[in-house]
């Protein structure tokens, strides 16, 4: 039992040492970075990759679409909207391009802002 534990120390004592002159060999141990994937290819049927990208945004400082009069409705419910406000969603919803749709959700759910259920329809029909 001595030599077997003996062993396993000499083992560990072993592999530091490896360890640290490869460290020392190689200079400083290169950071490890997920590629960077492309949000706007993730599809709805994988829920990790629309997480991963909330994720990813939450990092990043909240990107805006020429829409920062809409942060004045943060907080407010989905269904408490007037007829004028939705519109005004729906115009800078009709204004962005296919690939931006999904990014301007993200903007808008970072940002504490819930889209109007008068719009979610559309959204929806664009996102897809």
């Amino acid at each position: 039992m001595f030599y077997l534990v003996l062993s396993l120390v000499l083992l560990g004592i072993f592999a530091a040492i490896i360890g640290f002159i490869s460290q020392r060999r190689h200079g400083e141990t290169p950071v490890v970075q997920a590629p960077a994937g492309d949000c706007a290819s993730c599809d709805g049927v994988s829920a990790s990759c629309e997480q991963e990208c909330m994720m990813e945004a939450a990092t990043k400082p909240v990107e805006y679409f020429e829409d920062e009069e809409l942060d004045v409705y943060r907080g407010r419910p989905s269904d408490a909207y007037t007829e004028a406000e939705i519109e005004q969603f729906a115009e800078i919803l009709e204004t962005l391009r296919p690939d931006e749709v999904k990014a301007w959700n993200r903007s808008l759910i970072l940002r504490g802002i819930n889209m109007p259920d008068g719009i979610k329809d559309e959204f929806i029909e664009l996102a897809g």
